[in-house]
């Protein structure tokens, strides 16, 4: 491939918008633009790059015995709302009607059409199975971000497994699990499991690979000592133990004019944050509910979700709460109450000698014994973990890592089975339900991760397996007929090497030259000049290390040759 013939963009400076690293290179380097928000085309650097990284993914699919499928990205309504997702996934879904009237929808994931084709399977001797695609899927996020780390249109790899038991299904999990680990691995990505809450997608073992980068948006409780990890949305950690007075033989009221946040309650009236009892108020699949937490700890919402399987939540309202309790957030306490829900944070087990707000505003309540002053009906690990916490399995302080989300498999187990009824025969004769699990990993955003983990302040710095070249020859002076054809030469010895190759033929000054091959990262370059020729060699420059040496130009073919399968 000729520079002069193939289409590079690059840019000497990046749009101002562009923050993340990731997005700001492969703008800068003529591998993506931006079509809308959320939208962005690959250019020809960037499929080459993006085919590597498939190519990567299904070597390891394969492996594990997966088998490569493509399924619609366009279904019928009718089959989201027999599954009970046309309503809880409503917000990020893209909706369309035909010609004819009928709804559809772009394929936000493709657990319903994956579990639709097992239907074609009869018996347990026809499992397991393992299919996999590669397919794109579409999704309404109201804030993209961050150029190709969070978009509406992107290329997903998802497999699926079929087993006839939860044994089965956990072989399957085991199996993605290592693959992913070798799959980025071979990408170059620093990966992280951790365990996670599988939302919107329901089942259970829910497990993220997590790459660290200042541009994520996901938190991670790290523990650097025994390798804990788990996303905040699962998280735990060991809380001090908390040595509570005797309390009073029934709560007592006390004003607190002005009285809004646990900052002023602990201020103003003794009142420590690990004393108070924060009520907050919910409304859970449309039925107001109370959460109690304490004071200093913060509640994390998809774990009230997870814990209580609401489809929907919300805050209420404050004309809600004053309706529902008499009194506005800042007074609130479930002392007494008995119309709604009540749940509670586990770290609220036990507690004596609280102090919460009275449900009259201004006034709160001391001497507050959880067990028996309030009717907790579910308890709960809801609060979120901080830094500096100590970890659950060995006590080490945790570390709170910023994280971009580049894989998540998860156990469906029944969900989707039992909702088209899908069967097979099992052992005995019996007709049973299979059991399913799904597996993703986003390809566009793999390849922005790699970027983020690879780069330095000249550019992207490409590992070699997804590099989109290997090598670039760099023809210093393209004016000069004796350079220009000792740079080709070299060019069709890699070539016919098997080497993949791109020429920098172009009528630039050969600052331009090395300022685009640094940019656009390729792993090495070769540099032709009038000098070199003078003595017979060429200028072997590594990307990685910025180590340049001469080359004599009969080992150059042979050199970059043992480099790249040392690689």
């Amino acid at each position: 491939m000729r520079w002069s013939q193939m289409f590079i963009p690059t840019l000497r400076e990046a749009p101002a918008d562009a923050g993340a690293a990731s997005h700001r290179l492969l703008l800068r380097a003529g591998y993506i633009r931006q079509l809308s928000a959320g939208h962005y085309s690959l250019l020809p650097l960037a499929v080459r790059v993006r085919a590597k990284i498939i190519g990567i993914i299904r070597e390891e699919m394969n492996r594990l015995g997966g088998q490569e499928v493509l399924l619609p990205t366009m279904h019928p309504a009718e089959i989201w709302q027999r599954s009970g997702r046309w309503e809880t996934m409503e917000d990020v879904m893209f909706r369309v009607i035909d010609h004819k009237g009928a709804v559809n929808v772009l394929s936000v994931t493709h657990e319903e059409i994956f579990a639709l084709l097992a239907g074609e399977l009869k018996s347990y001797k026809q499992l397991p199975q393992v299919w996999y695609q590669f397919q794109t899927k579409f999704r309404d996020e109201p804030r993209p971000r961050a150029g190709l780390l969070r978009v509406r249109e992107f290329t997903m790899k998802d497999s699926y497994s079929f087993d006839l038991d939860p044994a089965g299904l956990d072989v399957a999990f085991d199996r993605h699990r290592a693959a992913y680990l070798r799959i980025f691995e071979r990408l170059g990505i620093r990966a992280i499991p951790v365990e996670a809450s599988s939302g919107a997608m329901g089942g259970r073992d829910s497990t993220e690979f997590m790459c660290p980068s200042d541009a994520g948006e996901d938190l991670v409780a790290y523990c650097p000592d025994c390798g804990y990890a788990a996303n905040v949305e699962k998280a735990t950690s060991q809380l001090a133990g908390v040595s509570d007075g005797p309390g009073l033989p029934a709560p007592e009221r006390f004003d607190t004019p002005g009285v809004r946040t646990i900052e002023d309650l602990a201020t103003g009236y003794d009142a420590p944050a690990s004393r108070q009892i924060k009520t907050l108020v919910y409304v859970l699949d449309g039925k107001l509910t109370l959460v109690l937490m304490r004071g200093d700890h913060p509640l994390n919402e998809q774990k009230l979700a997870d814990a209580t399987g609401a489809a929907t939540i919300r805050p209420a309202q404050p004309e809600e709460i004053r309706e529902a309790l008499g009194a506005l957030p800042g007074s609130l306490g479930a002392v007494g109450v008995s119309g709604f829900p009540v749940l509670a944070d586990e770290a609220l087990r036990g507690r004596r000698d609280m102090v919460t707000g009275a449900n009259i505003d201004d006034q709160h309540l001391r001497g507050v014994d959880v067990g028996r002053d309030i009717s907790v009906g579910s308890w709960f690990d809801l609060r979120e973990v901080v830094a500096g916490e100590p970890c659950p399995r060995c006590g080490h302080p945790l570390e709170l890592l910023t994280t971009i989300e580049i894989g998540h498999i998860f156990k469906l187990g029944y969900k989707f089975t039992r909702a088209f009824n899908i069967t097979v025969l099992d052992t005995n004769g019996e007709r049973v339900h299979p059991i399913m699990g799904s597996y993703g990993i986003g390809v566009e955003r793999s390849l922005a991760s790699i970027v983020e983990c690879h780069h330095d302040e000249r550019g992207i710095v490409w590992p070699l397996a997804v590099a989109p070249f290997s090598v670039v020859v760099v023809v210093a002076q393209s004016n000069d007929d004796e350079v220009a054809a000792a740079g080709e030469s070299l060019y069709e010895q890699l070539g016919a090497a098997g080497v993949e190759v791109i020429i920098d033929d172009r009528p630039e000054r050969a600052g331009v030259k090395f300022s685009d091959a640094e940019l656009t990262g390729i792993p090495y370059r070769i540099t032709v000049g009038r000098r070199g020729l003078a003595d017979g060699s060429a200028e072997l420059t590594d990307r990685l290390t910025g180590e340049t040496r001469k080359v004599a130009l009969g080992d150059v073919v042979a050199e970059l040759t043992a480099l790249l399968q040392a690689g």
